[in-house]
């Protein structure tokens, strides 16, 4: 009687169980993943001197040159942080496809 709820009991960890797990995976390798490139204090402190030069004369430059630096540094984050999600997605359409597909090539 239990192999008979077998296909009921994939079915439940496959699109439900797993990807619940798979969510919450992505999120915290998005959370390590922000706190890694440290974006969010990059965009805080856009307009803010590279490495907090105050001195006469130099204040000016020292902004100018952190948002230079910091366009290009927030950029190449935005970039990798994509390729996370965009990765991140497909492997999820895929898991999510996986038995579908499976099935329709042993059945044609």
């Amino acid at each position: 009687m239990f192999y008979l709820s077998l296909p009921i009991i994939f079915l439940k960890f496959w699109y439900f169980e797993a990807p619940i797990g798979i969510v919450r995976f992505f999120s915290s390798l998005n959370s390590s993943a922000l706190a890694l490139s440290s974006l969010p204090l990059l965009i805080k402190t856009y307009f803010k001197p590279w490495k907090n030069e105050y001195r006469k004369g130099l204040v000016v430059f020292s902004i100018v040159m952190g948002i230079f630096i910091k366009t290009f540094v927030i950029a190449a984050d935005l970039v990798i942080f994509l390729l996370i999600l965009f990765l991140e997605i497909s492997f999820f359409v895929f898991f999510i496809l996986w038995p579908i597909a499976t099935a329709m090539l042993i059945f044609t």
